[in-house]
């Protein structure tokens, strides 16, 4: 039995996931999972350390695997990169109006750490990572967290001498006790009140419009409208365009060897190569020289759009200019990599992606 099954055992979804085999069976609906396709899938690791594979790391080899596989979205020093997760900071703020919740000061179990990173990280290349790295990883979060020393080494025989700020900040799920009141056999009709009122809004969230504001919101959905409406009307068949295709300059191959590394970094939201597919961010084949916004079926934001519409192309200087600070280049733009830091790094990869030309 799995150690989920075990976790689970007594339940009523114990009993229909062991049930489930002779209930296809039964219908002729698919078949019993096999047993390494079930393993494939138990990697559970409990606040024991119980599923947690032989393995090791500290946070110096942690802060390199960090950097290539993980700062992308969460910043060099696990500080976050603008809507993605902080995973450092936040301590002793749990009790202020805004707490900031990060592995540091709110996760009470680091095996819930090692388990996310292990099943779904890094974004894009999900468990492609070694157990090694993954303790590695996860010995540079608990030291850019204060937690650890930097030579402190994280392994399965040192996982419980970790202790975790918040470890006691969670109570038990007593439903029976504390929500038996919702499903009792007679609801409780006495002491109701004769009105209900609105006793507070939700400022900080800006979700209780009021009625000025559902008239200024109603302008701009109706200008929309018309401006669709208008849209609507048939136009003029305009002659088609036909670009010309613009030269590459020679290829650097040790260059673009090193811009392959580089590379690496932006995997998580784009494809290259012949079975490339538009992910969070679009296929980047033929993109030096190319009309910026071009790809078929990818979504552009409105401010990269309208690059396009100006006739703006991917020069390798635009590439540099947009590659070093993204949200400074374009203001609204989806992209939220911070930025390669390294001129020497733009230039290899952008190398590297004139080896996709079309």
């Amino acid at each position: 039995m799995s150690k989920f099954l075990k976790l689970i055992a007594g339940t009523a979804l114990a009993s229909s996931l062991i049930a489930a085999p002779a209930m296809a069976e039964k219908m002729g609906l698919g078949r019993a999972a096999l047993p390494e396709e079930v393993a494939a899938w138990d990697l559970d690791v409990a606040p024991d350390g119980t599923g947690l594979p032989v393995g090791s790391g500290d946070a110096l080899v942690g802060e390199e695997v960090f950097a290539e596989a993980c700062a992308i979205c969460h910043g060099d020093f696990a500080e976050g990169v603008d809507n993605w997760p902080k995973l450092a900071g936040g301590a002793d703020t749990l009790d202020h109006d805004d707490p900031l919740k990060t592995v540091g000061s709110y996760w009470p179990y680091l095996s819930t750490t090692w388990d996310y990173v292990n099943r779904s990280m890094p974004f894009g290349n999900a468990q492609s990572l070694t157990p090694d790295e993954v303790y590695a990883i996860v010995a540079y979060i608990l030291y850019s967290n204060d937690l650890i020393e930097d030579d402190f080494v994280l392994s399965n025989e040192t996982f419980l001498d970790v202790e975790m700020p918040n470890a006691g900040g969670f109570i038990l799920d007593d439903r029976e006790t504390s929500e038996a009141h919702f499903w009792k056999a007679e609801p409780c009709m006495a002491d109701c009140k004769d009105t209900v009122e609105i006793t507070m809004r939700a400022a900080v969230l800006d979700v209780t419009p009021d009625e000025e504001g559902a008239e200024k919101a109603a302008a701009p959905a109706a200008a929309e409208a018309a401006v669709v409406e208008e849209a609507a009307a048939p136009a003029e068949e305009a002659a088609p365009v036909v670009e010309e295709p613009v030269a590459v300059a020679a290829i650097d191959a040790d260059l673009a060897k090193k811009g392959e590394k580089v590379f690496k970094k932006c995997k998580a939201c784009h494809q290259v190569g012949e079975k490339a597919k538009n992910k969070t961010g679009p296929v980047l084949n033929g993109i030096i020289n190319r009309n910026i916004a071009s790809v078929d079926g990818f979504k552009y934001s409105k401010p990269m759009k309208a690059l396009g519409e100006e006739g703006k192309t991917w020069t390798p200087e635009e590439m540099a200019a947009f590659l070093s600070k993204p949200k400074k280049y374009l203001k609204g733009t989806k992209m939220s990599f911070a930025g390669l830091k390294k001129e020497k790094d733009i230039a290899a990869v952008t190398e590297y992606l004139k080896t996709f030309q079309e």
